[in-house]
């Protein structure tokens, strides 16, 4: 793919061959959702990874039971039961949600994989044992609460579980929705679930999520921290995703979709434009894919130019 032969290797080659294979990851990636959601729907999941779409099917399972619970849902009802199948069913309509929740699944599955072969550990890496052992106390305090939160993440993907209070902000208002929605077919939960809208988005904060403790950890500390981060072996997944999706520009989600083998292009180039010296990119590839190679002329590729063939992809990273 990315490793391929080119002669001579100039500027001009290296940043053809960047911009045809992120066309082409871009491509692979505009697949993604229409699959994802008919495959999440489907019976036979045997064409993607059952333990991903599990994992998708789990986590939009657990947001419509805890929305139907806010409502004074028991879920002890068959008819309960099938009114979260069905409210399911319409979460998974949302290619927003839906794209996240897939990348929480492939994060975790990158989590675990990290974790077998280079013993990353899912919580602690060695930037959280620094920023644990500060002597400030701000620093200490607050990574001490993302610390707890990956845990928790941690925990409720083993389960297959995603609390709403985790969800970013844009995403609990449409699922808070989607519930409103909901209500309208059904008689007398009108009233309950405007109550109970009202009641979660009193206690949410996007602030306290896993998320947005990694960001706010990452922002608080600096440049120092955020380079410390983007070493994959250093910062633990959960930073380095957060890290690079800071210093490259993309979302989040798109950056953990980057990871996967079909997205090296994009990966390659958001970690030149988050400011990695080619070396280091290198380093990072040999983390994540050893058997992968950039292309000749790469070390010509400034971050400007990463940033520029990045911003010329079809699909919103």
């Amino acid at each position: 793919m990315i490793d391929r032969t080119v002669q001579p290797a100039s500027g001009e080659n290296v940043e053809a061959v960047l911009r045809e294979e992120l066309a082409r990851g871009d491509a692979m990636a505009e697949t993604v959702l229409p699959i994802l959601r008919h495959l999440v729907a489907a019976e036979d999941s045997s064409v993607f990874s059952d333990e991903i779409l599990a994992r998708v099917r789990g986590m939009l399972g657990d947001i419509a039971g805890a929305l139907l619970a806010a409502a004074g849902h028991d879920g002890e009802r068959a008819e309960d039961a099938a009114e979260a199948e069905h409210l399911a069913s319409a979460l998974t309509d949302n290619p927003a949600l839906l794209a996240h929740v897939h990348a929480l699944a492939l994060e975790w599955h990158l989590t675990e994989k990290m974790q077998g072969r280079l013993a990353i550990d899912p919580v602690v890496s060695p930037l959280m044992q620094a920023l644990i052992a500060s002597a400030d106390p701000d620093v200490q305090r607050l990574a001490m609460t993302f610390l707890a939160a990956q845990a928790r993440w941690c925990q409720g993907l083993r389960r297959m579980t995603l609390p709403l209070r985790e969800l970013p902000g844009d995403l609990f208002h449409a699922v808070l929705l989607t519930l409103r929605a909901h209500a309208v077919h059904t008689p007398g939960m009108a009233e309950r679930v405007a109550q109970a809208e009202a009641a979660l988005r009193q206690t949410y904060d996007e602030s306290t999520s896993r998320l947005g403790l990694a960001s706010r950890l990452l922002v608080e500390l600096g440049g120092e921290a955020q380079a410390a981060a983007l070493s994959l072996q250093h910062g633990g997944v959960a930073l380095f995703v957060t890290a690079l999706s800071h210093g490259s520009g993309q979302g989040r989600d798109g950056v953990v979709l980057a990871t996967h083998k079909a997205q090296v292009a994009r990966l390659a180039l958001a970690l030149r434009a988050a400011g990695l010296e080619p070396s280091a990119v290198e380093e990072q590839f040999l983390a994540l894919h050893p058997d992968v190679t950039l292309p000749p002329g790469f070390d010509r590729v400034s971050p400007d130019l990463a940033a520029s063939v990045l911003s010329s992809g079809r699909y919103p990273g």
